[in-house]
């Protein structure tokens, strides 16, 4: 089979990687460190199933348009991608479903003092949204009120996320362990990925800092068990993919489902219509059979394959530029990549690379470089990802010392910049 990937991230990466095993498989616009790249458009590869991999062109009606073109994509259509494309959208539809969920309201650019209103009754802390895309840096998380008005104001006027931010979702704060959870959907049924990952959203040690697309992540999460994962498909994928149903969405993909475990049980935090990034790179690397085939058959509407998963753990370091998140500084010459490759147990994906007038790999974006351990613990794990990460070196190199530091990791030291 031939698989086309789009997208140029780490999570494309990994796709890539893990699908190849048994597949031929091309990358478009992908990067100068993912094998198969090509600057070949989309629409211009001929292949057996298209894999989208990020939420972008899937919001804006990419995979409706290759379906136009007969061809078979893993991925939603731009009705079933408003999961995530509207917050407030998503929070309707799970309530009407009856997924417990946070409290919440939603707010237009024309209504900020009833968005100041409803923050005013709540309890810290305070938790302020994009309802639009934001690259996963559009929420705030804070303890203080004058923040969480401050924050209310610049996103509803656009000054902060632009258009993303002229509607806002305000929730109650809610308290207990995230985890990440993901179901293959293929329009009639959702199947579990029988596993839990756990994402490290704050740039520094200690969960401080501001928001990012992620720090780092590791899968599985020792406290869940199976009969947790039901229960929570039971709660909330289950009947969400049914209200779809109802509404005539013909959902095929990946549907990624954030929980917090509070005291009353697990509450849904959003819904993702792709792969978690960097939550795709300690999964899909331990997928067991033809990935391709199972993809295949999602997109096609008839899933028959049961997914199962390699027993072993993962986790993730994200490496980040200088700057990053804000103002990430681009171009530095990437050293160690290889040395670090070599070491046995280690996957490395590239997230956000290029190359300079001397074809070295250099830094292309924020987050530069997933580095990734793989063994039968997730100490041992979490010891191969940082032995491999002290190897790798760029100017103003930024990453969290505590990935997984609920399974040991030493979270009293800064992030190293």
């Amino acid at each position: 089979m031939k698989v086309c990937v789009i997208g140029s991230g780490g999570r494309e990466h990994a796709f890539a990687a893990t699908l190849s095993r048994h597949s031929e498989v091309v990358v478009t616009p992908g990067s100068p460190g993912i094998e198969g790249s090509t600057a070949q458009p989309v629409t211009e590869i001929d292949a057996d199933l298209y894999v989208v991999g990020s939420e972008t062109p899937l919001v804006q009606g990419l995979a409706d348009q290759l379906r136009s073109e007969g061809r078979t994509v893993f991925g939603p259509g731009a009705d079933g991608a408003r999961l995530e494309g509207s917050k407030a959208w998503m929070k309707r539809l799970v309530e009407t479903a009856g997924v417990p969920t946070a409290r919440y309201g939603s707010f237009d650019n024309d209504q900020t003092d009833s968005a100041i209103a409803f923050l005013s009754s709540l309890a810290p802390p305070y938790v302020v949204k994009t309802d639009g895309l934001a690259a996963g840096k559009g929420v705030l998380v804070t303890e203080t009120y004058s923040e969480a008005v401050e924050d209310v104001k610049a996103k509803l006027s656009g000054a902060a996320f632009g258009d993303s931010g002229r509607r806002v979702v305000i929730e109650e704060g809610l308290s207990g362990p995230e985890l990440s959870l993901f179901a293959f959907c293929d329009g009639a049924k959702a199947v579990l990925l029988p596993t839990s990952a756990q994402d490290h959203k704050r740039l520094c040690n200690r969960d401080l800092g501001p928001n990012t697309g992620g720090m780092g992540c590791y899968s599985p999460m020792p406290t869940v068990s199976a009969a947790d994962l039901d229960e929570m498909m039971d709660k909330a994928v289950h009947p969400t993919v049914e209200a779809l149903r109802k509404r005539g969405v013909d959902y095929r993909g990946v549907l990624f489902a954030g929980f917090m475990v509070t005291a009353d049980g697990p509450k849904l935090l959003e819904f993702n219509v792709r792969f978690g990034d960097p939550e795709a790179q300690v999964i899909l690397p331990r997928f067991e059979g033809d990935l391709a085939e199972t993809l295949f058959q999602v997109a096609n509407g008839d899933l028959r394959i049961r997914p199962t998963l390699s027993n072993d753990a993962m986790v993730a370091v994200v490496l980040a530029s200088h700057g990053y998140p804000t103002a990430p500084q681009t171009g530095d010459v990437i050293h160690g990549l290889e040395q670090a490759r070599e070491i046995e147990g280690v996957n490395v994906f590239c997230a956000g690379v290029a190359s300079n007038s001397q074809g070295e790999l250099v830094t292309g974006g924020g987050r530069v470089l997933n580095v990734c351990g793989r063994s039968t613990t997730l100490e041992t794990a979490r010891e191969l990802a940082y032995k491999a990460v002290s190897v790798i070196s760029w100017s103003g190199m930024q990453h969290r010392t505590d990935i997984g530091a609920s399974i040991g990791i030493d979270h009293d030291k800064e992030a190293v910049t």
